[in-house]
């Protein structure tokens, strides 16, 4: 691998953490400044190859493979700025979150909302509509108030809601479509407790209640396990403190053992005896016991995903999420797929990004998962059907078949990003197979 804007050399096949998305990039480069990134872009435009940043490889999609240059953000990384009375942090595109939110709590910060997943850098998450669950608090990207972003000439615009405001509304969820992103300003606030108050529910009643769940929540998800009427439903709400943590032994067992050790075995198992799926999901799905337990924001959102797997996600507007959900239970009892894996139910407030999933609507999300290694076409296929007839629009980082045909009816700005697209990116020095899938040529 090169480093800097050197020749670079032809590199190994380059994967995703799922392992269904493979490249063979021309070149690799490792750029340590923005000054190095718009060389780079200049170099690979006069050699007549397309470009693409690519993070920790953490979306399911094709979004970053390019047999061009590939861009790593690796020495693009931490935090370049605090400016505590702005209520801000300026980080490089390349930090992962996790090196975010542990740097962020040194300082006694923190993000106000973030996903369950915190392995991606700052830039993939945003640039794929990352989100967590929250009434009011909204995804990753809707807590960035600047950005700075090199586009296909290798000029530096920096952006904001009163600098390049047209840039600011598409590039925060862009795909990788507008530029590369070398960093990113986000709001942030006083660190915070949390409490998690999580407990079994049978679908009926959380389907039931839904709509007060998520009114009276600061964060509500739940997740549903296939083959059963079980969920275990998960509260998030500010909190006094102190920090009281799940104990050693409980942390062990819960997040350890159930969420990912035996979790692993028992997906092992389903690959191998499809038929025996059923009888375990009624007893996993009893497995994980009631707690509460009170932490700072990162230790209470995310938690660590050691078991791989394939995953779909769909948001629909929010007043649909029942009705939806209820149809994909009855898909999977009327067929004969056996599905391992729980399905996850979370929120999102309205925002104003053109392509990003909750944009211009209360939304919520719908993910479902397949171990990896377990055919999940007809699965995601069967789900995908219930989602788009619910005016469904799909993660941006997670496996779906729509096209620009069907975003320039689900997003009512899908014209402005395309048009902002033309003009940053008239040669599609950006370009590849699945940005011209969802966007059109």
């Amino acid at each position: 691998m090169s480093t800097g804007t050197g020749s670079g050399r032809n590199t190994a096949t380059w994967r995703n953490w799922a392992g269904n998305v493979t490249a063979r990039p021309a070149r690799e480069v490792t750029p340590a400044s923005v000054g190095e990134v718009s060389a780079a872009l200049r170099r690979a435009k006069d050699d007549g190859l397309k470009v693409k940043p690519v993070g920790s490889g953490h979306s399911f999609t094709a979004a970053a493979v390019t047999d061009g240059v590939l861009i790593r953000p690796d020495l693009l990384t931490g935090i370049r700025g605090i400016d505590r009375a702005a209520g801000t942090v300026t980080v490089g595109a390349g930090t992962p979150l996790k090196r975010l939110n542990a740097a962020l709590a040194r300082e006694g910060l923190s993000l106000t909302n973030m996903g369950d997943i915190m392995e991606q850098t700052v830039s993939g998450a945003v640039s794929t509509g990352t989100h967590g669950t929250g009434r009011e608090s909204a995804s990753i990207a809707a807590q960035i108030t600047a950005l700075e972003l090199v586009t296909a000439d290798g000029t530096v615009l920096t952006c904001s809601a009163e600098e390049n405001p047209e840039v600011f509304a598409a590039a925060r969820v862009g795909l990788g479509a507008l530029g590369v992103i070398t960093a990113i300003t986000f709001a942030v606030e006083p660190i915070f407790f949390l409490t998690a108050r999580e407990e079994p529910m049978t679908f009926d009643k959380v389907t039931d209640d839904f709509d007060a769940l998520v009114t009276e929540n600061e964060h509500f998800e739940f997740y549903w396990f296939p083959h059963t009427g079980n969920c275990t439903t998960k509260r998030n709400n500010r909190s006094p403190g102190p920090a009281e943590p799940p104990g050693r032994i409980s942390a062990f067992v819960e997040d350890e053992l159930l969420s990912n050790g035996l979790f692993q075995v028992v997906n092992s198992l389903g690959r191998a005896v499809p038929a025996a799926i059923p009888g375990i999901a009624r007893i996993s799905s009893k497995a994980l016991s009631a707690r509460t337990y009170t932490d700072i924001p990162y230790k209470v959102f995310t938690s660590p995903r050691r078991v791989r797997f394939m995953e779909m996600e769909y948001a629909v507007p929010r007043a649909a999420l029942v009705p939806a959900l209820r149809e994909l239970r009855a898909m999977v009892d009327r067929s004969r797929l056996r599905i391992s894996f729980p399905v996850e139910v979370r929120t999102a407030p309205a925002d104003d990004m053109a392509l990003s999933t909750a944009s211009g609507r209360e939304s919520a999300y719908i993910a479902v998962h397949m171990y990896r290694g377990t055919p999940y076409q007809a699965y995601f296929a069967a789900a995908e059907r219930i989602f788009t007839a619910h005016e469904g629009r799909p993660h941006w980082g997670k496996v779906h078949t729509r096209d620009a045909e069907y975003f320039a009816k689900a997003y009512p700005r899908f014209g402005e990003f395309t048009a902002l697209r033309d003009r940053l990116d008239p040669d599609r020095l950006f370009g590849n197979a699945y940005l011209r899938r969802v966007l059109g040529d």
